[in-house]
């Protein structure tokens, strides 16, 4: 599998990321929620979503990701995103897409910051690690998260997702997804995954996420 990294929205991979507080004064409970966005977070479509004019929320999920930042979670967005390199569209059309996303979740809930927005452009035939089911995206977000709550600085010159280079998750971390890529990424990456309903999206397992207990969905 090659080792071509990620892309973060409107920002260079290993650049400093500074995290918005959470609210009320909660600590990070060690956690990172990974989150998918069609299907999780938005209206998806076969034909992918590609203007954002396209983009509309599903229903609740401005307060269910205010709810889990409210439980001390961080919260990463993992998006395969091949229409780039399929020549589709371009990282411009997708920064369009993904400040409507922002500006839309914060009108309707303050709280509901995305810490940090991570997705792949790459085609399947590329075989990139970082399209999911590859842990790719998720061993970023390991990273640069953990780098940025931990005051540490990012790994300069890093060109390979090695497992030695994570952080211990924290026992909460989970991944959200729609599609079988995305359980298989979760399970790559070692963390309790969760299948939703595309119709539904977050809100389908927004008290699972928050349940200890809840070691997440197991196929057979």
């Amino acid at each position: 599998m090659n080792q071509l990294l990620p892309s973060r929205h409107k920002s260079e991979l290993w650049d400093k990321l500074d995290l918005n507080p959470f609210p009320n004064n909660v600590s990070w409970n060690g956690s990172i929620i990974y989150l998918d966005r069609d299907g999780v977070l938005n209206i998806g479509s076969e034909n992918y979503i590609n203007s954002a004019e396209e983009l509309e929320l599903l229903a609740g999920v401005p307060d269910s990701l205010a709810k889990l930042r409210g439980a001390g979670f961080r919260l990463c967005l993992v998006t395969n995103q091949s229409p780039i390199n399929r020549g589709l569209w371009s990282h411009d059309m997708l920064e369009k897409i993904h400040d409507k996303m922002i500006a839309e979740l914060l009108n309707i809930n303050k709280e509901a910051n995305i810490d940090l927005i991570l997705y792949s452009p790459y085609a399947p035939y590329e075989n990139s690690i970082s399209r999911k089911p590859g842990p790719g995206m998720l061993r970023a977000g390991n990273i640069i998260l953990n780098s940025a709550e931990l005051g540490l600085n990012l790994p300069s010159g890093v060109d390979e997702l090695k497992p030695s280079l994570l952080f211990n998750e924290g026992e909460m971390s989970a991944m959200v997804g729609d599609r079988i890529v995305d359980y298989r990424a979760g399970k790559s990456h070692g963390i309790r995954t969760y299948l939703v309903d595309p119709n539904i999206g977050l809100t389908q397992v927004i008290d699972r996420l928050l349940d200890k207990t809840d070691k997440g969905d197991v196929l057979q």
